[in-house]
């Protein structure tokens, strides 16, 4: 905003940052599975924030870029509507659970396996210049916090993608507690920062 432009962001992170949080805040509907409400509450406010950064973004980028943009929220918005009245075609309510709940729970986990990209930087240029620490803190809370929740609540599609998604935390912790005194300013070289809020295109 304070640049009035994008500049070589993509904003493709965010549109399937929304696509995860909708599918999984159709996940906690009782609909799909029960006793689940929390899990929607959280994940449609998520999907309220990657909306607004969505829009943040087309008022900020290029012509081309925001029509691109546009595509990509219909198209998100079109396989969201596929999925719910697909869902909802399946009358087995337990068939249904699992369906859905396999698809937020392979949807999360390629959502934080996106960090793999930023462990290998840090560990490849020695600096955390690349992974924010309040950022990695905030994921690791969220997995964690989230990995007891479906741990107590037994809920396989819950506690086992955020259970990668903590240690995965865990890892970028560590790594910037190593890295943090050898951090340098200024990068040697160009590079692709792939991560769900920070992502950047060459």
């Amino acid at each position: 905003m304070r640049n009035q432009s994008t500049e070589q962001f993509s904003g493709l992170p965010y549109i399937y940052g929304l696509l995860n949080c909708l599918i999984c805040a159709w996940y906690g509907t009782p609909l799909v599975s029960p006793d689940n409400l929390l899990v929607t509450t959280v994940n449609s406010v998520g999907a309220v924030f990657q909306l607004a950064y969505i829009v943040l973004f087309v008022m900020h980028t290029e012509k081309e870029k925001k029509f691109r943009m546009l595509g990509c929220i219909l198209t998100v918005f079109g396989l969201f509507a596929i999925i719910v009245i697909g869902s909802l075609l399946i009358l087995d309510l337990q068939l249904r659970r699992i369906i859905i709940g396999s698809l937020s729970c392979a949807s999360l986990i390629s959502m934080f396996a996106s960090p793999l990209f930023i462990i290998n930087l840090v560990i490849r240029t020695r600096s955390v210049e690349f992974m924010p620490f309040y950022l990695s803190l905030s994921t690791f809370l969220m997995s964690a916090s989230f990995f007891l929740y479906g741990t107590f609540s037994f809920d396989l599609f819950i506690y086992v993608p955020n259970g990668i998604g903590t240690l995965l935390g865990v890892v970028q912790l560590l790594l910037f507690a190593y890295y943090k005194n050898s951090s340098t300013g200024d990068s040697t070289e160009r590079l692709v920062v792939s991560y769900p809020f920070t992502y950047a295109e060459r």
